[in-house]
């Protein structure tokens, strides 16, 4: 795993030393995506460079360094990734008479370049990856994201230059650099935790887009091809469903998700797994241990406050399969150390609260690995989340009664405070009453007159209305993406499975791995995303996802050849954090002070209903934890890139 930048001049104006010293720059910043090495390749006349940070897991010698260009010299690129089929393709490269100086996969990727061409590279590829390849006979440089959104690519225009990297800090060295703050972003970012992709927190400034090349001409023209789609993958899974019975389709997915892992097992260092005794990441493990003649190294990490705790879980399945395990419990003041590092981590506003989690887990694996298989896609593909389940048949449900009736309905439920309910429903036996039941019958009251677009995204927008805090701004919505996959995809369930996969997925849970590991030179691994897994479970009829009120029926049903169900089918918990408990006890100091010298100081945000909610979630009445702490990440970052950088006019320049 490594970090990529570079840019292009299209005014030829920048010298080989000021090329040099750009470059020098922005491996600086992306030093702790790849510690082991650093290079930079030059062509000053196309006014062009690209630079490289690598993390040697495959082929540690020299022959792996980057930028790295193909033997006949046409292409260079500089990579970010990992190709789990490289070895298949270097022979078919070896036959059509290409020699090859190492073993690894940035070989295998240079030189399929230079003989089929960038896409029709691509679509052959099986893996992540994010790289930049450099024509130089056609003077013609292509930006590549893999299918699922893995791994990360921001790119735009900066003062005459199209310039890229991994991450938004690299892009900072470019002289001129101005990073005007979107305020259609940020008000985005308030409602679902994350700033939804092609945009970024900045101002021309994109992110690329899962699946697509970008290819940028001399004449500085641009040129977006899509070689994968999901909205394809998932309309054609639903109009055409495989026809398996249970026992096919439980061989079929041991099948393909085996080989998915077993490829992602190849690495020249130390390799484990992230384990939280759900059923992704011990489904993900078994297959690991499956393949392996040596116990896996497994790692996870709990809490102090049991509601939000798994690690005995994740001992129990550590102990069934035989794996190496390790744990770690995290404190209120662990998560204070990590907190004070996540604006640099994630170098844009970013709220999902299991960021902290994340992070010490991934510090705590990366003491023993290098290599980390991950159990994310999951929920995404199988139907796990409870929106798909019980959320889905309540809406369903709720929705045979008239327009106007839900409308009374929801007015009267929210009349009555979470508190209230929780104390009204304190009877039912716990087993069956869910987590934070008030809050849940608060949401519920609020997407009552929804259609199932407005449903969908009041249940994936966790910071609720406190982008209204944010004057001018236009309400939030993944309206066009929503309308026309709505069209494409008419069941429900599935529709929402897709929304997230195309959203949520690369945009907060990959996002959140991504930069997590790698602030600790960490390979994350996710084998469940496996293109050819994704295209297999939308091809599967939904009563493989939901059977007898479960979801993730063929996951499970595949994890019980491995792991007793006892040990498993228990209630969805999550990778949380009890950040709302904390706000109000060790981190309530730290809150107060962000707020007090941030939110409403500059006329960016009308103070008034953050002071509110903030007053409700302290005396208890409202919890109101997800919005504010996209409200204190917020001012985290605008902290972290002040100094000040960002000025009155909500400009970050370079400092």
């Amino acid at each position: 795993m490594c970090g990529i930048a570079g840019f292009v001049d299209f005014r030829r104006r920048s010298t080989a030393d000021d090329l040099r010293a750009v470059a020098a720059c922005m491996t600086r910043q992306l030093h702790h995506r790849g510690p082991d090495d650093s290079g930079s390749w030059i062509d000053a006349e196309a006014g062009l460079f690209l630079a490289h940070t690598r993390l040697a897991i495959v082929d540690l010698s020299p022959a792996g360094a980057q930028p790295m260009p193909s033997s006949c010299g046409r292409f260079v690129l500089s990579y970010n990734g990992e190709i789990y089929n490289a070895q298949e393709l270097r022979s078919e490269l070896e036959a059509a008479g290409r020699q090859f100086r190492g073993h690894s996969d940035t070989e295998v990727l240079a030189e399929g370049c230079a003989v089929w061409g960038v896409e029709r590279t691509v679509r052959r590829l099986i893996g992540m990856f994010a790289f930049a390849a450099w024509d130089r006979k056609d003077r013609t440089l292509s930006l590549v994201r893999d299918r699922l959104g893995i791994k990360p690519v921001y790119w735009g225009r900066c003062d005459g230059r199209l310039v890229f990297g991994s991450e938004l800090k690299a892009l900072q060295c470019i002289p001129g650099w101005r990073g005007e703050l979107d305020i259609e972003s940020l008000a985005a970012y308030l409602r679902f935790s994350y700033v939804p992709a092609p945009h970024s927190i900045f101002r021309n400034i994109n992110k690329l887009k899962p699946g697509t090349v970008l290819e940028v001409l001399p004449d500085g023209e641009l040129r977006q091809k899509v070689y994968w789609s999901l909205a394809d993958v998932a309309a054609r899974g639903e109009s055409e469903s495989r026809r398996f019975n249970d026992e096919e389709a439980i061989e079929a997915l041991d099948s393909i998700l085996g080989d998915a892992v077993a490829r992602r097992l190849v690495a020249d260092v130390p390799l484990g797994a992230f384990l939280s005794g759900g059923v992704d990441s011990s489904a993900v493990v078994a297959l690991m241990q499956k393949a392996s003649d040596r116990p896996v190294k497994t790692f996870s990490i709990g809490f102090r406050e049991a509601e939000h705790d798994e690690s005995a879980h994740a001992a129990a399945v550590a102990r069934r399969l035989g794996t190496e395990h390790t744990e770690f419990v995290v404190t209120p003041e662990d998560a204070r150390g990590v907190i004070e590092r996540l604006p640099r981590i994630f170098d844009e506003p970013f709220a999902d609260s299991s960021q902290i989690p994340t992070f010490l887990v991934s510090e705590l694996t990366r003491r023993y690995v290098t290599v980390a298989l991950s159990g994310d896609g999951g929920d995404e593909l199988f139907g796990g989340y409870n929106r798909y389940g019980i959320g889905y048949r309540v809406f369903s449900a709720l929705h045979r009664l008239p327009g106007p009736l839900r409308g009374s309905l929801g007015r009267a439920m929210s009349g009555i405070s979470p508190a209230q309910w929780d104390g009204a429903l304190s009877w039912m036996p716990a087993s069956l009453r869910p987590r934070h039941v008030g809050e849940k019958l608060h949401k519920l009251a609020a997407v009552l007159p929804e259609d199932m677009q407005g449903y969908y995204e009041r249940l994936a927008s966790p910071g609720g209305d406190i982008w209204r805090a944010l004057p001018g701004a236009a309400e939030p919505t993944l309206g066009p993406l929503a309308l026309e996959s709505r069209q494409a995809i008419p069941e429900a369930r599935a529709w929402m499975q897709f929304m997230d996969a195309a959203t949520y997925l690369p945009d907060d849970i990959l996002t959140k791995v991504d930069r997590a590991s790698m602030a600790v030179a960490l390979e994350a691994r996710v084998p469940i995303l496996d293109h050819r897994v994704v295209e297999f479970a939308w091809s599967l009829p939904s009563r493989f996802k939901f059977r007898n009120g479960q979801t993730k029926w063929l996951l499970r049903q595949l994890l019980h050849r491995y792991v007793p169900q006892a040990l498993i089918d228990r209630p969805k918990t999550g990778f949380g954090v009890p950040i709302g408990a904390w706000l109000r006890g060790p981190l309530r100091g730290w809150a107060e002070d962000l707020l007090d010298s941030g939110a409403g100081k500059d006329g960016l945000f009308d103070p008034a209903p953050i002071k509110q909610a903030w007053a409700e979630h302290q005396s208890g009445s409202r919890d109101w934890q997800h919005a504010l702490w996209n409200v204190l990440m917020f001012e985290a970052w605008r902290r972290e890139y002040s100094q000040t950088c960002l000025n009155e006019t909500h400009t970050v320049t370079t400092c």
